[in-house]
């Protein structure tokens, strides 16, 4: 289980963005967070990973404090964090980014079984360099794929649909769906969007830096869609909060 305890983290300048939040996640299951823009919904993600430090307050992974670990020990430790942007290597293939992320060599089977839970064909994308060749859709995958290969105790996905296009989103969607069929770990989704809040286990609240709402997407969608705008893409409906 992740507890957060009382954490409050400072933009510099002194921007109070995240004002004593406490929040458990359980094990196994597929939470959503969500939220206004700007509510603190990221910082918390890149604090949970270790990507930015909290001014005070506390962090436990399976009992663990890990408040004081760097992101490196971290994801020693089972945490992996996925961007709204993923990072391009140029020089490194696809293969060797997710026999990285694995810890090993892997045959031609192995990838494959990987790749195709992301909907991509081994054949065609294993030599391929992760740089701007890739399109949008296709390095959600191959980074979703990475996750995959470490099996991780707790993966952070911030807004995954950021940058995609509709197809490529639908897509998304089926791979996050064949993830919590068969889900070995928790994972964690920052996203405004309806379909995948449609799916979560749990879908936590976070606005003005505080925890809002916490419950099952049964209790907690209605409330959401109660508030949300018009949206003539309802496949890319975003869920706007007051």
């Amino acid at each position: 289980m992740l507890e957060i305890k009382d954490i409050k983290w400072s933009a510099p300048g002194g921007v109070n963005v995240l004002k004593g939040l406490s929040l458990e996640v359980p094990e196994n299951k597929l939470v959503v967070i969500t939220g206004p823009n700007g509510g603190g919904k990221t910082t918390l993600a890149k604090v949970i990973a270790g990507l930015e430090t909290p001014d005070s307050g506390s962090i436990f992974l399976g009992g663990e404090d890990i408040t004081k670990l760097d992101v490196t020990e971290r994801a020693k430790r089972g945490i992996s964090f996925a961007f709204q942007q993923p990072v391009r290597f140029k020089g490194i293939t696809v293969r060797q980014l997710i026999e990285l992320a694995s810890g090993g060599t892997l045959k031609e089977d192995g990838l494959c079984a990987i790749l195709s839970r992301v909907g991509l064909c081994a054949r065609e994308y294993i030599d391929r360099e992760v740089d701007s060749t890739l399109s949008g859709g296709e390095i959600k995958r191959i980074e979703i794929a990475s996750v995959l290969a470490r099996h991780t105790k707790l993966t952070i996905f911030d807004e995954p649909e950021a940058g995609i296009d509709l197809w490529s989103f639908t897509s998304l969607i089926d791979v996050f769906e064949s993830m919590r069929s068969s889900l070995k770990g928790t994972l964690v989704i920052i996203s405004h969007q309806e379909r995948i809040l449609k799916i979560a286990d749990e879908i936590v609240v976070i606005a003005d830096g505080k925890l809002k709402d916490k419950g099952s997407a049964d209790e907690i969608l209605p409330k959401l869609l109660g508030s949300s705008a018009d949206c003539t893409t309802c496949a890319k409906k975003e869920v706007y909060l007051k």
